[in-house]
C-alpha cells in the first residue's frame, strides 16, 4: 500500500463506499465505509459499467480517499472476476436516469395522487436493465452509452419496443426521438449483445397488422434478440386526462393469440426457438389453457408474467406426486388476484384429495385501489385485503403471495404495513414465495 497526497487534478467520480463485506479482499486491505473509491488501474469510473468491467481483472490499483483527505494506493492480485466485496452508497455509482418519455399506456400516470414519491419515479436506465434486468426503450442512452454496453459486453439487455413502426413508436412514447433509438438495437445486434424485448400491447394502435409488423422485424435480430413477450396494456381507473384505450375482449384476446402462435411455429421451424410469448392474461382472458412448457424457452420471460401459471402448475404438480397424504386437520385462508384464483382453486382441491381434512378458504381480491381491470396479485393493496377480508373466515392463518408486498419490505403498494394487516384481520399472516412446492409447504405448515 502506497500513500499519495490528493492533487488538484484529481478524478471527479467519487464513489462513496456504503460498506465492506468482512473478510473480503477489501476488508483485508483496510478499506472501510465512508471511503471513497477514485479509480481502478488509473482509469475513472464513470458508473458501475466502469466498475464491473475493470475490477474483473487479476491484477488490479485501487486509487481511495479517507475521510480525512488522504489517499491510500492499493495493489491487488486476485482471481479472474473475483469480487473485492465492496457495496457503494449509490447502486448504479450515478444518478439515476429517469424517463424522458410520456407513453401514452404507462402504468405510473395511472397511479392516483398521494402514494410514496418512489413509486412516481420512472426510471429508463440501461445500467438497470443489466443489473436488474429492467426494461428501457432507448431513448434517453447515448451512442457512448451503447458503446460502452458492446465493449463491456454487459448483457442482457431488455428493451422496450412497443412496435418497430418508427412513426407509431414516435407516437405510442410521445417522444419525436423513440423512432430513430431503434436503431441503437441494429448496434447491440452487431455487437453480440444478447437481448429480451417486451411488446405492451394497445388496443388499435399497435395490434393486428402493426403486431404482425414487430414480429418480423424483431426476427431479424435473432439469435442475439432472444426472446419477446407480448403484454396486454395495464388499465387502471385514474386515466382521466390519458389516452384513450380500451381493454381487449375476449375473441381480440383470441385474434392476438393466433397471431403469436402462427409466428411461433414459424419461427421454430427455422431457428429451432419460440422466440415471441404471450403473456399468462391473454391465456386467462382468452379462455384458453396454458401452453407446455416446452413453448417458453426456459422461461425467459417470467418477470413479464410469461410462463408464471405454467411453471407453477407443474412445479406444484411435481412437489404433489411426493406427498401420501394423512388424515391432518386445519383451517387456513388464501388470498390472491383475479387472474391466478382459478388456478390456486384448482390446486387447492387437488391437494384436498390427498389431505381432505385440510380447509382452505380461498379469496378472489377484487382490486377496488387501481380498478378491476387489474387483476393481477402484486398490485393487491393493503387496504383492499383488509376490506375485503374483515368479518370472513381466515382459519389459524392467512396466506399471502410475497409479490403483494414491496420487494424486501413488510409493506403493500399503499403504505400498509403487513403489521397493520395483521392487527386488523386479527389473523397470523404467513408470505408464501413464488413456487409451487412453496406453496404446498406454505398450506401444509411442513417442509416436503
Amino acid at each position: 500500500m502506497e500513500v499519495v497526497e490528493l492533487g488538484e487534478d484529481n478524478m471527479k467520480h467519487r464513489h462513496i463506499i456504503r460498506s465492506v463485506e468482512d473478510g473480503s479482499i477489501a476488508w483485508e486491505l483496510g478499506v472501510e465505509p465512508g471511503d471513497c473509491l477514485i479509480s481502478i488501474n488509473d482509469k475513472e469510473i464513470e458508473d458501475v459499467f466502469d466498475y464491473h468491467y475493470l475490477v474483473n481483472d487479476e491484477e488490479l490499483v485501487l486509487l481511495i480517499e479517507k475521510p480525512d483527505g488522504e489517499e491510500w494506493e492499493l495493489e491487488i492480485e486476485k482471481d479472474y472476476e473475483e469480487d473485492l466485496g465492496i457495496e457503494f452508497e449509490q447502486g448504479l455509482m450515478d444518478e439515476y436516469r429517469s424517463c424522458r418519455n410520456k407513453c401514452m399506456f404507462c402504468f405510473i400516470d395511472q397511479m392516483p395522487k398521494g402514494m410514496r414519491e418512489t413509486l412516481y419515479f420512472k426510471d429508463d436506465d440501461s445500467r438497470l436493465s443489466f443489473l436488474q434486468g429492467n426494461y428501457i426503450t432507448l431513448t434517453n442512452m447515448s451512442d457512448h452509452d451503447i458503446d460502452r454496453i458492446v465493449q463491456y459486453h454487459l448483457e442482457p439487455i431488455n428493451i422496450s419496443f412497443h412496435t418497430t413502426n418508427p412513426e407509431l413508436r414516435c407516437k405510442m412514447l410521445h417522444n419525436r426521438f423513440a423512432g430513430d433509438a431503434l436503431k441503437k438495437v441494429q448496434t447491440l445486434y452487431e455487437g453480440g449483445i444478447t437481448m429480451n424485448g417486451q411488446i405492451v400491447l394497445c388496443k388499435g394502435i399497435n395490434d393486428g397488422e402493426e403486431l404482425e409488423r414487430s414480429i418480423r422485424d424483431m426476427t431479424a435480430y435473432l439469435p442475439h434478440l432472444q426472446s419477446v413477450s407480448v403484454v396486454p396494456v395495464g388499465l387502471t381507473k385514474f386515466r382521466d386526462g390519458l389516452y384513450p384505450l380500451e381493454p381487449f375482449t375476449k375473441e381480440e384476446a383470441k385474434e392476438v393469440l393466433a397471431i403469436i402462435h402462427r409466428w411461433q411455429k414459424k419461427i421454430y421451424e427455422e431457428y429451432g426457438t419460440h422466440f415471441i410469448h404471450a403473456g399468462d392474461e391473454w391465456y386467462i382472458l382468452a379462455g384458453e389453457e396454458m401452453p407446455e412448457e416446452e413453448r417458453y424457452d426456459g422461461y425467459l420471460q417470467l418477470e413479464n408474467g410469461v410462463g408464471t401459471t405454467r411453471l407453477l402448475q407443474n412445479e406444484f404438480q411435481e412437489a404433489f406426486e411426493q406427498l401420501s397424504g394423512d388424515d391432518r386437520e386445519t383451517e387456513i385462508s388464501l388470498a390472491t388476484g383475479k387472474l391466478a384464483y382459478p388456478y390456486l382453486k384448482r390446486m387447492i382441491e387437488t391437494l384436498q384429495t390427498k389431505y381432505p381434512n385440510v380447509i382452505v378458504h380461498l379469496y378472489e381480491i377484487r382490486n377496488d385501489f387501481f380498478g378491476e381491470l387489474i387483476t393481477v396479485a402484486g398490485l393487491i393493496t393493503g387496504q383492499d385485503l383488509k376490506a375485503q377480508l374483515s368479518g370472513r373466515p381466515l382459519g389459524s392463518r392467512l396466506l399471502l403471495p410475497c409479490c403483494m408486498l414491496r420487494n424486501g419490505e413488510e409493506v403493500f403498494l399503499d403504505d400498509v404495513t403487513l403489521d397493520q394487516l395483521k392487527e386488523a384481520l386479527q389473523v397470523q399472516i404467513d408470505i408464501v414465495k413464488s413456487s409451487g412446492q412453496d406453496l404446498i409447504e406454505a398450506v401444509l405448515d411442513e417442509k416436503i
